[in-house]
């Protein structure tokens, strides 16, 4: 991805701004008793960054969005967007706090009945009561920055994977949100649709002056973008850093990660009985 020519990407001229979401002893788990998803979480999310949240499949990475959205609340801890505790929102200031997020689902998550334009356009009529004519011109603003704008009259089902994608995020940032989470924005695309994808990540962080958070597997495209990364393993923070600190690191859950070892600090085999005791074998 690097041009050799100067760009957003350099994110070495991003300095960190006031934090955005900050996550303080986070527990959680599904239901009382069961296994715990997350287990003293402590992260921080800051304006201008974008910051990338990895590590192995069920660790508890996307459980980390819902819970800044909203969707679950911690048994105990808190999860602060702009200051306010989102677990102790009621509904309406649920729902403010969310017009301030926006949402890149895995895979897009269009509406299939509605036009490019349309699902761009659906935030705005949802949460404005802007007219027709600026609604418009906001709307090709935002395809126009995800190189989309020519696209406007398609339906979801004549447009490709990537972008689908392009237009999901075009919808993400309808409402020029502060915080932006993405759910595996680079999964199922094919090399060129992802390096326009992450470009497009980090150059609207740039313009609109926003947080970017993350849940990727991506190492080599992440590592390009990303201000900070955290590793999470066994519902904690396994590790973190810039990019080019892991990149150096020696640290065995990192190096795991990153070389894509099999074996390591993260096993393969779900915890569960010996193979003896679930085949009913005596020793």
């Amino acid at each position: 991805m690097n041009s050799g020519q100067p760009n957003s990407l350099d994110v070495s001229k991003h300095t960190a701004g006031e934090v955005v979401v900050s996550i303080k002893d986070v527990n959680f788990s599904y239901a009382p008793g069961e296994r715990q998803i997350l287990s003293g979480l402590n992260m921080e999310f800051r304006r201008g960054q974008v910051v990338a949240v990895m590590g192995g499949s069920g660790c508890g990475k996307t459980t980390i969005l819902r819970l800044i959205g909203g969707q679950f609340t911690a048994q105990s801890g808190q999860v602060l967007f702009e200051g306010q505790d989102i677990g102790k929102m009621n509904n309406l200031q649920l729902m403010a706090a969310r017009r301030r997020m926006g949402m890149l689902f895995q895979f897009g998550a269009l509406f299939t009945d509605l036009s490019v334009f349309e699902n761009v356009a659906f935030p705005l009529r949802e949460h404005t009561d802007l007219s027709e004519e600026l609604l418009r011109s906001l709307v090709l603003m935002k395809l126009n920055a995800v190189g989309l704008r020519g696209a406007r009259d398609l339906m979801p089902s004549q447009i490709s994977g990537g972008m689908a994608r392009r237009v999901a995020l075009a919808r993400a940032i309808a409402l020029d949100p502060p915080l932006i989470m993405y759910d595996e924005p680079f999964a199922g695309l094919d090399p060129i649709s992802l390096g326009i994808t992450a470009r497009l990540i980090r150059d609207l962080n740039n313009a609109l002056g926003a947080t970017s958070l993350l849940v990727t597997h991506d190492v080599e495209e992440t590592f390009e973008i990303a201000d900070y990364v955290y590793f999470i393993a066994n519902g904690q923070i396994g590790a973190q850093g810039t990019p080019e600190e892991l990149s150096r690191s020696s640290d065995p859950f990192v190096r795991q990660f990153l070389d894509a070892a099999p074996d390591g600090p993260v096993p393969f085999h779900y915890p569960g009985m010996s193979l003896a005791e679930d085949f009913g074998v005596k020793v």
